[in-house]
């Protein structure tokens, strides 16, 4: 059962075993894709929305500074120098030698069509379902499957105990656990003392569960958590070296409205785990026809809030790793971060659709035809083969 369906569609479900630490998992589905040919393609979906702005920190940017006076760092600070502009958050330091080796980029300032009400939930699900509105059924990755030139032997497996939205549809997928340990995120724990602030049978319900302490992070331990990560990462490479060609998987720990320094360090090392530990699995020869993106519901304010962190934005960052992709580079439109570029004057201002992000990288892999992008994989979506991911 996913976190939504526990908490949010099922309140009186937690309630009645309110003092289980089962509430979520602590790694979610893993689903892999068997079909013909060497490249692979993988998925990583950052659940949270992740602070471009923090990974990936625009410090030449003149605005960027007075924006985020605690959160926002420089060269000399310990930033990590990307371009001269833009520097990447030292808990990411384990990827550094993909930057230099050309099989890592970012891109900056890109959204789904999702505007103005920024929930989670309806943001990952077009996230997922990858159409203009809410009015998608199926996974775009589900959908995906269909247009690749392949077998008749189409099968996905999902690692974990339930089928995420991405790989839903008519499609033939199966699922597989690994474990059976749970957990929340210490951002879902903070994010259900806020939804149930005034519920006074939830808020003894979940007082009696923290006795227990049911965050990822204390059941498992920071390092035993990363490692988890990493376990998973390393059987999805074990599988894309085998049979399997596309692989998708989620991270939890991106909801920083508190305390941001410390979770979206952990977050982030998580993130650098997965890609890393992906690598190692493969080995070099998989590794070169590989591309890995990872992608987020919706970026996080400009500014940082009062109580050390970030609240739910709009224009964020896409991830690109692999030996497959245009590398080194911080890609996409820079919109700037004066006061009058900003979206509504508090958001980074989206100037790509993250979806055409995924579909360079499926034509990249794949070779799926543009119209079948645009038509059936991400409805409403305008694509060419210029596209500049394809550049490089």
């Amino acid at each position: 059962m996913t976190f939504r369906e526990s908490f949010l569609l099922s309140r009186r479900g937690f309630l009645a075993g309110a003092c289980c630490a089962a509430a979520a998992p602590v790694l979610t589905p893993v689903t892999f894709a068997a079909m013909p040919g060497d490249n692979r393609f993988v998925t990583i979906i950052l659940r949270g929305a992740m602070d471009g702005l923090d990974l990936v920190q625009p410090y030449g940017d003149p605005a960027y500074a007075a924006l985020r006076p605690r959160l926002g760092l420089t060269p000399d600070a310990g930033l990590l120098d990307l371009d001269g502009f833009f520097g990447l958050n030292p808990a990411a330091s384990a990827l550094m030698p993909l930057w230099r080796a050309g099989e890592l980029s970012f891109v900056h300032a890109v959204s789904t069509p999702y505007r103005d009400q920024r929930s989670h939930f309806d943001g990952q699900d077009m996230l997922e379902t990858g159409g203009n509105d809410k009015s998608e059924r199926t996974g775009w990755l589900n959908r995906t499957l269909a247009v690749i030139p392949r077998s008749d032997a189409r099968k996905a497996i999902d690692i974990n105990t339930s089928m995420e939205l991405i790989l839903s549809g008519p499609n033939e997928a199966d699922s597989w656990s690994s474990q059976n340990n749970f957990a929340l995120a210490d951002d879902e724990i903070a994010f259900l003392d806020r939804l149930y602030a005034g519920d006074e049978a939830f808020a003894r319900a979940m007082a009696e569960a923290k006795k227990t302490d049911m965050s990822a992070d204390s059941l498992y331990g920071d390092e035993k958590r990363g490692a988890g990560i990493a376990d998973m990462a390393r059987l999805a490479g074990g599988m894309l070296r085998e049979d399997y060609r596309i692989a998708s998987f989620s991270i939890n720990g991106w909801d920083t409205h508190v305390g941001q320094k410390v979770q979206f360090a952990k977050a982030v090392n998580g993130l650098a785990a997965a890609i890393t530990t992906l690598k190692d699995a493969m080995g070099e020869d998989v590794w070169r026809k590989t591309v890995v993106l990872a992608m987020t519901e919706f970026g996080r304010t400009a500014r940082e809030n009062g109580t050390n962190g970030t609240d739910h934005g709009t224009g964020g960052l896409a991830v690109l790793a692999g030996g497959a992709i245009p590398g080194g580079k911080v890609l996409g439109t820079w919109p700037g971060l004066a006061d009058d570029r900003l979206l509504d004057r508090r958001d980074l201002m989206p100037t790509g659709d993250v979806r055409e992000v995924a579909a360079a990288m499926l034509y990249r892999q794949f070779g799926v035809d543009p119209d079948d992008l645009t038509a059936k994989v991400f409805p409403g979506l305008t694509f060419d083969k210029s596209s500049i991911y394809l550049r490089g």
